[in-house]
């Protein structure tokens, strides 16, 4: 258990995480689309940009139909950020992403972190069951595990 999956399991229950892996497979019965939950210890004062270089180094825009999110969260800051690859981005335009962030955040303050994901993943997982409904031969292109990334 690296440091950032420690810091995670102090501030988030082991139920609360099971919680948040279990809605990522849960929305993805209905889409092709996937959502990646990544937990860093800190943006260096930058959640965006930070999660921008997560999602090109973990090379989340290879799914098919460049349908990706990432959720970055960086604990030690009490931040996070939302990225969404270029297939759902044109979708769904900046004044959605920005009012789900803003949620997002709201849930976040009131405490319950697990719960603000939770909600998140059903929110966007729902936007991409509308427009990334699940195809016959549809494949699962990234895993659905919790990723907890070391350093900055």
């Amino acid at each position: 258990m690296n440091r950032t999956e420690k810091l995670a399991r102090e501030i988030i229950s082991d139920a609360g995480l099971e919680s948040v892996a279990q809605a990522i497979k849960s929305f993805e019965t209905r889409t092709s689309g996937e959502i990646v939950i990544s937990f860093n210890t800190n943006s260096g004062g930058q959640p965006y940009k930070r999660a921008r270089q997560i999602f090109k180094r973990q090379k989340l825009y290879e799914t098919k139909e460049r349908n990706a999110i990432l959720i970055a969260l960086y604990l030690e800051e009490r931040s996070f950020a939302v990225f969404g690859d270029a297939g759902i981005h044109d979708r769904l335009g900046v004044e959605y992403w920005q009012s789900t962030v803003k949620a997002m955040s709201e849930h976040f303050t009131s405490g319950d972190l697990a719960t603000g994901l939770v909600w998140a993943i059903n929110e966007l997982g729902e936007r991409l069951a509308e427009f990334f409904p699940l195809a016959d031969d549809d494949q699962n292109e990234l895993s659905d595990d919790l990723r907890f990334e070391e350093g900055a």
